[in-house]
């Protein structure tokens, strides 16, 4: 089948699943653009409506505007649970999760009127910023990033426990080294001070002031520069070695809608659905192919059972006929009317009987 008449035979809920999921299309691509901008507009006007002075004057607008949003997203979540094969899959991921909090609170609310409570909770919503980020993977750049915070987990982790011992180290030294006046009251007062200095920061509400304490703080903040260069380097690396191996493809799985498979992959690695949509899953075929023998298998043993069943009450039917037959023909001597009525026939010698 070719890939204009597969386009012509897609359903509503494939069409669905290609603007929402997909950006290879028009279509697809006009939907991600103008979910970003509803994004982004929702979060401005939920941080505006913390603003006591604008709430005060455009709060009934905010509010309109936040349930017109509340509503979309709703549309827009449920939709994406319609056209997958395995809605429940992507409930629990990690975006599905996202997308339900980021309009349960509002929902609630309807139950709880009145609750200071859920205003916290509503602060959720701002978790939609996220699904901007999610976009990224249409493009590819996204698992490129992903790809090399993965690769480069092991270094950047080894690289903060050896930060995370250069300040212990260093602020317990402090700590006896400078007096109590000049603000190390603590080892973990000591350990703060350590790790502003050591990252450049410097707040300057604590310092040392013995020549001693400022010496090991100019040290610290020169080993800070060279220090902080090095998980800028591990994970550039990483990202050139993707770039190099950059295998993945924007295409969606159409059971839970994962992200993120390789170009030559055909099953989705997570619920193993066929990920072309232009082409027919040959298993599919196979399972079809596999469905019909056995029903023609199916068809013959029962056509074997009739013959039979049909042989074994013919043969029944045989014997019952010949029983009666035998009876018929083999009649009892005393039966005899002949034989009844000559009494002295018994007394004949064999000759004349």
């Amino acid at each position: 089948m070719s890939s204009e008449s597969h386009k012509k035979h897609l359903t509503l809920r494939d069409r669905i699943f290609q603007i929402i999921f997909e950006s290879d299309t028009p279509a697809a691509k006009s939907f991600d653009i103008a979910l970003i901008i509803m994004i982004v507009v929702s979060v401005i006007i939920i941080m505006l409506d913390s603003v006591a002075s604008l709430k005060a004057r455009y709060g009934e607008i905010f509010l309109i505007a936040e349930w017109t949003f509340t509503g979309i997203f709703t549309i827009e979540y449920l939709l994406r649970l319609y056209c997958l094969d395995r809605p429940l899959r992507y409930a629990r991921s990690t975006y599905g999760i996202i997308d339900l909090l980021s309009i349960l609170p509002s929902w609630l609310s309807l139950l709880i009127p009145g609750s200071q409570a859920m205003l916290v909770v509503r602060v959720l919503r701002v978790m939609r910023l996220f699904r901007v980020l999610r976009l990224m993977e249409f493009v590819g750049e996204g698992h490129l990033l992903l790809e090399a915070l993965d690769r480069s987990r092991q270094k950047i982790l080894m690289f903060l426990m050896t930060v995370i011992s250069l300040v212990i180290v260093f602020g317990s030294l402090v700590y006896l080294i400078e007096p109590v006046e000049a603000g190390f009251t603590s080892i973990p007062r000591a350990v703060y001070w350590a790790v502003v200095t050591l990252t450049t920061v410097g707040y300057g509400d604590i310092a040392p002031i013995t020549p001693l304490g400022q010496f090991i703080s100019a040290l610290m903040m020169i080993l800070g520069y060279s220090i902080l260069a090095v998980p800028t380097g591990v994970f550039s690396a990483e990202v050139m070695r993707s770039i190099r191996r950059n295998h993945y493809s924007d295409e969606a799985c159409p059971g839970c809608g994962h992200e993120g498979h390789e170009r030559d992959a055909h099953y989705c690695r997570l619920c193993g659905s066929w990920l072309d949509e232009e082409a027919e899953d040959p298993r599919r075929k196979e399972i079809d192919d596999e469905i019909e023998e056995l029903q023609q298998d199916r068809e013959a043993l029962e056509e074997k059972m009739k013959l039979l069943e049909q042989e074994r009450d013919g043969t029944a039917a045989s014997h019952d006929g010949c029983d009666e037959t035998d009876q018929r023909k083999a009649p009892d001597d005393n039966d005899d009317p002949n034989k009844r009525d000559d009494p002295d026939s018994n007394h004949l010698p064999p000759d004349q009987r």
